[in-house]
C-alpha cells in the first residue's frame, strides 16, 4: 500500500458521547459515509469489543481463504489492509470505509468494534455473515487498559483502579462491554447468520474453532491445510510476524507495551484485588442477571 502517510503523530483524544456511546472523533469523523456503507451479500464481518482476538480471527480468515492463492498478500501487506477496520477514519490515511470499497479480494473481510446498533444497515439488508467473538469481562479490561497505555489514538486510561472503575461504568471507547457482548447475543435470536464465538475457546483448542469457522462459512479446507493456519495463527507466531503484530503504525507505543501483549486466559488475576475482583463480580452479577450468555474466566 505505497502512498500511504501513516499519522506518525495522533494527539490522545477526549471521550466523547456519540449516539449515547463512548466514543473518539477518529471513530466518528467519517460517520455518514460509514452508515451508509454497501455491504455485499459475501461480505463476512469481523465484530468484537476491543481486545477480544479481532485480529487472530481476522488472520484465521484472511489465510482461510486466501492463504493458498495470494501468499504475496501475507508477506508484503499489513492485516489493517486485508481487513480494513470500517470506522477508522485517521490523518494521513484512508478511511476504513475507503480501504473497504476498494478491497480487491472476493469475500471482503471487513472488521468494526461497533456495538449491534451502529453497524451499518446494509450488513442486515444483504444478509451478510458475521464473525463474532466475545472474551470475557475480566481478561478484556486487563489487555483494553495495556492497550490503552501504549495506542496515542485512545483516551489516557490512568492508573489500573481508574481504568477498571471506567470499564464498570461502560465509559470506554465503543461503550459498555456487558451491552455490546449482550447485543450480538440477542441479533443471534432473529439473525442467524452470526457466527459467535469465545476467545477462551480459541485459546483452548484453537483447531477446533477452525473447524467450527469452516463450516458456518461452508469451506471445506482439508485437515492438513487446517493444521497448518492453527500453526500460523499460534499467538507467538503472530506475535513475530510484522504483518500481523500491528509493530508499523507509528502511535502505537511498543515501548509502553506491544499490541499482542500476552493473549492468555485469566491474566486478570495478575491485575485485580481481592476488594477489586469482589466489586466486579458484584457489578457484573448486575449487568448480566437478565442474559443467558456465559463466559469462562479461566480455562
Amino acid at each position: 500500500m505505497e502512498g500511504f502517510d501513516l499519522p506518525l503523530t495522533v494527539s490522545r483524544p477526549e471521550l466523547i458521547d456519540f449516539e449515547g456511546i463512548s466514543m473518539v472523533h477518529y471513530f466518528t469523523d467519517n460517520w455518514e459515509n460509514l452508515q451508509n456503507f454497501q455491504a455485499r451479500p459475501d461480505d463476512i464481518l469481523i465484530a468484537t469489543y476491543p481486545k477480544a482476538g479481532t485480529t487472530w480471527v481476522s488472520y484465521i480468515l484472511d489465510l482461510l481463504y486466501f492463504g493458498s492463492t495470494a501468499q504475496e498478500r501475507q508477506t508484503s501487506l499489513p492485516i489493517y489492509f486485508r481487513v480494513p477496520f470500517l470506522e477508522t477514519a485517521f490523518p494521513g490515511m484512508p478511511s476504513g470505509v475507503e480501504l473497504a470499497d476498494k478491497l480487491p479480494t472476493t469475500p471482503r473481510l471487513i472488521k468494526t468494534h461497533l456495538p449491534i446498533q451502529l453497524v451499518p444497515k446494509s450488513f442486515w439488508e444483504q444478509n451478510c455473515r458475521v464473525v463474532y467473538v466475545a472474551r470475557n469481562a475480566k481478561d478484556t479490561a486487563v489487555s483494553f487498559f495495556h492497550f490503552d497505555r501504549m495506542n496515542m489514538s485512545q483516551p489516557d486510561p490512568g492508573d489500573w483502579n481508574t481504568f477498571l472503575q471506567k470499564f464498570m461504568d461502560g465509559k470506554n471507547v465503543f461503550g459498555p462491554w456487558y451491552d455490546h457482548v449482550c447485543g450480538y447475543w440477542e441479533k443471534k435470536l432473529t439473525y442467524s447468520n452470526i457466527h459467535y464465538m469465545f476467545f477462551e475457546d480459541m485459546a483452548k483448542d484453537t483447531g477446533r474453532e477452525v473447524e467450527h469457522l469452516c463450516s458456518f462459512l461452508g469451506i471445506s479446507a482439508p485437515i492438513e491445510e487446517r493444521e497448518r493456519i492453527t500453526e500460523a495463527v499460534h499467538f507467538d507466531a503472530m506475535k513475530q510476524n510484522n504483518m500481523t503484530n500491528y509493530s508499523n503504525i507509528p502511535f502505537l507505543d511498543f515501548k509502553i507495551s506491544p499490541f499482542m501483549r500476552k493473549g492468555k486466559v485469566g491474566d486478570w488475576k495478575n491485575h485485580f484485588t481481592v476488594a477489586q475482583n469482589e466489586q466486579f463480580d458484584e457489578h457484573y452479577k448486575q449487568k448480566m442477571k437478565s442474559t443467558t450468555l456465559q463466559f469462562r474466566t479461566q480455562i
